[in-house]
């Protein structure tokens, strides 16, 4: 058998053809279901054992002889038909003008987020961030929350899951959160409380970051969405420390001659507590379908921190008071660039993210 297949080694390494049809032949004669290769496979297993290594080198041997064979043949029909063989058609001509690769852009929520950050750090805020996996003193009692107290229906909040007693803790980004309950944070607030935790008056931060709240999606509300909050605490802080701050703040973002509203609301974390409304942008205030015809569209809801917040966190609330706002990156990116649904900064359509280039 040995002298069979060094017979057929010897007739491949002979074979010659001259059109694609002989090669063919030639492939499915040794390689094909029922070629010679398969037969001899088919008798290898009668072989005796002491002769089946020899015997399988040298049907391996015959195998890729044929197939090296197959593809020398099958190249050399092709530069005799094109005078180009596979390589040479695959190779780059260094001399063509190059494709241009298109650039990326930031988010339009990304620029907006650097924009505010870049207008309150000009009057002294500075950045502070905490996790997104709280615990109910954090989000929620150490904010003027009480338990069972109907402030909470407020926000529809994603519980993870109930700890076993308050000792107990779950690990999140390098932290730790402890409480009755762990939580999606449903605004940054919980930054705020981290930091008079850990940080004497004056303090003057403002807290981007991510918030999620179990709602229906829809043009104008999301199940995530990202925030800022603000918090200034100091000696002699006043209500129109705040409302200065805001006039600064709605001019540099929406421009000069815009104007603002406070209205009287209600927040459990903050007494007096406001919403600020600003002049549409859209109609110059004469009213139109985006501000339902009032001439104002809202942007932030705001207050003085409660002196129970302040007591929480160990603050004296007799020698400090301060002052808290939070607003939506969303809100302001839609009113800043005139966009009707939130549902587009997260369907990353590249087609509405190119409209955003300029504004980097």
């Amino acid at each position: 058998m040995i002298e069979k297949i060094k017979a057929l080694i010897k007739e491949t390494e002979q074979f010659a053809a001259n059109n694609k049809e002989a090669v063919e032949n030639f492939r499915i004669k040794f390689l094909g279901k029922k070629g010679i290769i398969m037969q001899l496979f088919t008798e290898f297993k009668t072989v005796p054992v002491e002769q089946k290594k020899d015997m399988g080198q040298k049907l391996n041997e015959l195998k890729n002889k044929v197939q090296q064979k197959v593809n020398e043949l099958k190249k050399s029909l092709e530069v005799a038909a094109t005078g180009q063989d596979e390589d040479e058609k695959t190779m780059i001509d260094l001399t063509l003008p190059g494709d241009s690769i298109g650039l990326g852009t930031r988010h339009p929520i990304s620029i907006v987020r650097n924009e505010i950050i870049k207008i309150f750090s000009r009057i002294g805020f500075t950045v502070s961030e905490g996790p997104e996996i709280e615990d109910d003193w954090h989000v929620f009692t150490a904010l003027n929350f009480p338990e069972e107290h109907p402030a909470r229906d407020m926000q529809d909040t994603f519980f993870i899951r109930q700890l076993t007693d308050a000792s107990d803790t779950y690990k999140s980004s390098n932290k730790s959160v402890s409480g009755k309950q762990v939580l999606l944070r449903t605004q940054t607030s919980s930054v705020q409380i981290r930091v008079m935790e850990n940080q004497k008056p004056p303090i003057r931060i403002i807290s981007p970051g991510r918030s999620f709240r179990n709602e229906a999606i829809s043009a104008r509300a999301h199940c995530f969405f990202h925030q800022v909050e603000g918090l200034y605490i100091d000696k002699n802080v006043s209500f129109a420390d705040l409302k200065q701050t805001l006039i600064y703040f709605a001019k540099e973002m929406f421009g000069g001659d815009t104007k603002i509203r406070l209205r009287p609301s209600f927040f459990p974390f903050t007494e007096p507590s406001g919403e600020l409304d600003i002049s549409c942008k859209i109609c110059g205030g004469k009213g139109c379908n985006i501000c339902k015809y009032t001439g104002w569209l809202e942007i932030l809801g705001c207050g003085m921190v409660d002196p129970n917040v302040l007591k929480n966190n160990k603050i004296d609330s007799k020698e400090y008071t301060g002052f808290a706002f939070g607003m939506g990156i969303e809100r302001i990116a839609m009113l800043k660039y005139e966009i009707k649904d939130i549902r587009l900064f997260f369907e990353n359509d590249v087609r509405f993210l190119r409209q955003f280039e300029a504004a980097i």
